[in-house]
């Protein structure tokens, strides 16, 4: 058995916030997957259902980010699963928005949920972490993860959450990989007309139509000195002959 943990604030009015994208994960997941009802267990949310052949329970802490390792802990100690069993989702700061990796320990780099983990479970868990891009500022990181994400967001949002959820049982496989690629589909789409990734391109599209359109008038003009020439040889043919005409007329 496996434990997802996403990460977040619990109540509505967080719900849309950039710090609550693991809970977002976690909630495309069990709706893609068929997993059972949300109930509350381990001072949280909870669904069980399978990916692939791995039973996963998937678990959204309501103790508030900064104890989320109290969660975290006391389902870990329920079912007798090592931290290795645990996969947290959260907010990445340092990733851009719509960059998804996959990390085994490490540090918490001050995020405050993982740091609760840490001291709770230890730090040898996977995480998958969701890049949102950082404000710019330090002082202007907590209103930047506590605000909703923007309008223009969406579109990549909902391309990371489709993507997780289309890698998720190749994750509960231990397929890190395979997880990072279906999201990079999703994110990056492979172009119609080849194998590159990436969205068409409609710029480039545009610009090539510019670029043709602007070799027609000069290919008509490439034709223009040659046929010009035409009438100039001609009179200069007529003229040799002439002359030969005079000179043989005094041999």
């Amino acid at each position: 058995m496996q434990i997802f943990a996403g990460l977040g604030n619990p109540g509505s009015q967080y719900a849309g916030n950039r710090h609550n994208i693991g809970f977002m994960v976690l909630d495309r997941i069990a709706e893609d997957h068929g997993f059972g009802p949300w109930r509350s267990k381990f001072q949280g949310q909870v669904s069980e259902g399978r990916l692939g052949r791995e039973k996963v329970l998937l678990l959204k802490p309501e103790t508030f980010m900064n104890r989320s390792g109290q969660s975290v802990g006391e389902a870990l100690r329920f079912y007798k699963l090592d931290v290795g069993a645990l996969t947290v989702f959260h907010d990445e700061l340092d990733l851009v928005p719509g960059k998804v990796r996959v990390k085994k320990g490490g540090g918490h780099a001050g995020h405050n949920g993982l740091r609760s983990i840490h001291q709770h479970a230890g730090p040898d868990y996977a995480r998958v972490r969701l890049g949102i891009g950082h404000p710019g500022r330090k002082e202007l990181v907590a209103g930047y993860v506590l605000h909703d994400f923007a309008r223009g967001d969406q579109d990549w949002l909902d391309d990371v959450l489709r993507g997780c959820s289309d890698g998720a049982a190749a994750l509960a496989a231990g397929d890190a990989g395979g997880f990072q690629n279906a999201v990079a589909l999703r994110v990056n789409p492979p172009r119609s007309g080849g194998g590159a990734q990436g969205r068409p391109g409609a710029a480039q599209t545009a610009q090539a139509k510019e670029q043709a359109a602007k070799a027609t008038p000069q290919a008509k003009d490439t034709k223009t000195p040659d046929t010009d020439t035409k009438p100039q040889e001609a009179a200069a043919s007529d003229a040799r002959s002439a002359l030969q005409r005079l000179a043989d007329k005094f041999r």
